[in-house]
């Protein structure tokens, strides 16, 4: 059991980011270990074939299975908001070789091969890494890219909402199974790992949607940064499963086209993607969009240049009683 105590100052901080190496260290988990990661299967079989012949030895090997740990340098809590896989990439290989060697001392038992080498000359190895990390990206995550950080935008959104409607406190509301709000502590029940910690100098934390996090949730600390907390945003499956089943009842009264778009509202999604997904065309998905928010059953949020729908608590009961 991990507890993290809050100040006042240390909620007022908090807050959200992505992390494209985040993504590609967890689905790295993902591929070693399908079964305990089943909705990810979809995903799974085409990132192997996409992978066939792509060299990426080191960093699977610095990705054990259980995860245990991971050393720090390959899961830096992000800076910014949404840093590029380049920015991250750029921060890895400047890491010190004293740093690497300390967080490759954290492992247990013998290093596997090539980090042993990574160890032995950081400066060669973390070049190796990062290339490696560039490879598996192009292949295995980038075609899916778009898809992911829609999804991780909405959970933002979603989370915002909650919190303006129920004050912080809210913001960890559901968060995760593991996961806890009580008095000011944050309670994260890990399985390897427990400490109790003050977040020292109001320092916040920084929570991590990361759609390859689940079912996990996974902590870090690299101090004078921010701690981190990564987690699955909701709506994980709706990357990979299709299609939606219709709700019967529903559809009876507002029609297939809108009883469908509800239905694939669970989490937030652009008009672009809702076409992609139900075969409707975009102006279509636009006009029952509009005709859907007017009736008070879908949310429109805009982040940077991309607007996001999601249905409202109204339409959540509509749908779990029309079907």
């Amino acid at each position: 059991m991990l507890t993290l105590e809050f100040s006042a100052q240390d909620v007022a901080l908090t807050r959200f980011a992505s992390s494209p190496l985040w993504e590609v260290v967890n689905s790295v988990q993902v591929l070693k270990e399908p079964g305990a990661h089943a909705v990810h299967l979809p995903w799974v079989r085409q990132a192997r074939e996409a992978l066939a012949g792509v060299g990426f030895g080191l960093l699977e090997q610095l990705v054990p299975v259980p995860t245990v740990y991971t050393p720090d340098f390959l899961t830096p809590v992000p800076v910014g908001l949404a840093p590029t896989l380049e920015e991250e990439l750029a921060h890895l290989v400047a890491t010190e070789p004293a740093q690497v060697r300390v967080d490759l001392g954290r492992i247990e038992g013998r290093l596997p091969p090539l980090v042993a080498g990574l160890r032995a000359d950081p400066v060669a190895g973390l070049a190796r890494l990062a290339g490696e990390v560039r490879a598996y990206w192009a292949a295995a995550l980038e075609p899916h890219w778009p898809r992911i950080v829609r999804l991780v935008e909405g959970e933002v959104l979603r989370r915002a909402r909650q919190m303006s409607v129920g004050g912080p406190a809210a913001l960890f509301e559901d968060l995760h199974p593991r996961v806890s709000w009580a008095s000011g502590t944050l309670r994260v029940a890990h399985r390897w790992f427990a400490a109790e910690r003050v977040l020292e100098g109001g320092r916040g934390l920084v929570l991590v949607p990361s759609v390859f996090a689940w079912p996990g949730v996974y902590s870090q600390s690299n101090p004078p940064l921010q701690p981190g907390l990564v987690y699955a945003p909701r709506g994980v499956a709706t990357l990979w499963e299709r299609p939606v089943a219709v709700p019967g009842g529903l559809a009876a009264v507002l029609g297939r086209a809108r009883a469908l778009l509800l239905a694939e509202l669970a989490a937030p999604v652009s008009t672009s993607e809702l076409a992609e997904r139900t075969g409707l065309s975009a102006p279509n998905v636009s006009h029952h969009l509009t005709a859907l928010r007017g009736a008070g059953l879908v949310a429109r949020h805009r982040t940077g240049r991309t607007v996001l729908y999601l249905r409202t608590a109204v339409a959540e009961s509509l749908v779990a009683a029309g079907g």
